[in-house]
C-alpha cells in the first residue's frame, strides 16, 4: 500500500467519523448552482513521509502527476501570477479578465528582498542557502503577506515552506491553513515530494523527510460519497519517482524531468465538483 493512500485514507476515516460539521456556519465556499459549500473537518493533521522509502501518491484514484508539475513549476520557477501560464485549467476560477490571479503564489515567490548577501527573491534565497548556509534554520518562504491579501484573488492555502538539512539530508514541513481533502491533499503531497526531490537534486543533497501540517482539513458535503468510495478501494503499491540526474539547475526542470515508473491507479469515473 502506498503511504500516501493510507495516511489519506487513515484521515479521511477519522474526519467523517469524529469530525465537526459546519452546517450552522455561514460559509464562504459556493457551489456551481450557488448553493454554500459546507463541509466535515478535523483540526491539526500532521501526516510525515519518508521520500528515501518511496514517492507519496495516491493510488485509490488515479493523479496528474504532469499537471501538478506544471503547477508546481508556474508557482516556484516561474513565479507566475498569469494563468496563460499553466498548461491546464484549474486556476481559471480565480483568474481576472486579463487572467491575473492578483498577489498571489507564484507572485510572492518572485518579489526580492534585500539581504546582508544581496537581493534574492524567496525561492534563489532557498537555493543560496542549501548550498551555502546548510546550517541555517532560516531556510523558508511564506506566501501569506498580510500586506497583499486584499490583492490576491485567493488565499494561499499551501502557505509555508521551512527547508532543513541534516547531514547531507534535505527536509521539508509544508504547512497548510486549509486542505480540500479529496481534490487537493494527494496533489499537494506530490507536488511538495517532488520540490523536496528537486531542490536535493541540485543542492548535491538527498531528500529525506517531508512533513505536511494541515490546520483546517475538511471534506466538502458532496464529497462525501466520493470519498467513501475511495475508501473501500484496495491501493496499489507507490511507483519508483525518476528524476533526470542531468539536471543541475533548478531553472532548467520541466514537467517532463520527472516520471513516475510502474504507477497503478484506480480511475475515477466523473469530474469532481469543486467549491469556489
Amino acid at each position: 500500500m502506498s503511504r500516501a493512500d493510507e495516511l489519506f485514507i487513515q484521515n479521511c476515516k477519522e474526519i467523517l467519523a469524529h469530525g465537526v460539521w459546519d452546517t450552522d456556519q455561514n460559509v464562504r465556499p459556493r457551489w456551481e448552482d450557488g448553493t454554500p459549500a459546507h463541509t466535515i473537518k478535523a483540526f491539526g493533521i500532521v501526516n510525515r513521509y519518508d521520500l528515501r522509502e518511496e514517492f507519496p501518491v495516491q493510488t485509490i484514484r488515479k493523479m496528474a502527476f504532469r499537471n501538478a508539475l506544471d503547477e508546481l513549476l508556474w508557482i516556484w520557477q516561474k513565479k507566475s501570477n498569469q494563468i496563460q501560464d499553466l498548461n491546464s485549467h484549474i486556476w481559471d476560477a480565480w483568474a481576472d479578465e486579463s487572467g491575473s490571479i492578483g498577489k498571489a503564489y507564484g507572485y510572492q515567490l518572485g518579489v526580492k528582498h534585500r539581504y546582508p548577501e544581496g537581493e534574492f527573491d524567496q525561492v534563489d534565497r532557498v537555493l543560496y542557502d542549501l548550498k551555502h548556509n546548510p546550517a541555517s534554520r532560516r531556510i523558508l518562504t511564506n506566501l501569506y503577506n498580510h500586506a497583499d491579501l486584499h490583492e490576491m484573488h485567493l488565499y494561499p492555502c499551501a502557505w509555508s515552506m521551512t527547508f532543513n538539512v541534516s547531514g547531507r539530508t534535505l527536509n521539508a514541513i509544508l504547512n497548510q491553513r486549509s486542505q480540500d481533502m479529496l481534490t487537493a491533499n494527494g496533489w499537494n503531497v506530490m507536488q511538495y515530494a517532488a520540490l523536496v526531490h528537486m531542490l536535493a537534486q541540485v543542492s548535491g543533497l538527498e531528500a529525506g523527510e517531508l512533513i505536511h501540517v494541515i490546520a483546517d482539513a475538511h471534506i466538502y458535503d458532496r464529497h462525501v460519497p466520493i470519498v467513501e468510495e475511495l475508501l473501500e478501494r484496495k491501493p496499489y503499491d507507490a511507483p519508483k519517482l525518476w528524476i533526470d540526474p542531468a539536471v543541475e539547475d533548478f531553472y532548467a526542470f520541466t514537467p517532463e524531468s520527472l516520471r513516475l515508473e510502474g504507477y497503478q491507479a484506480h480511475p475515477l469515473a466523473g469530474k469532481i465538483p469543486v467549491a469556489v
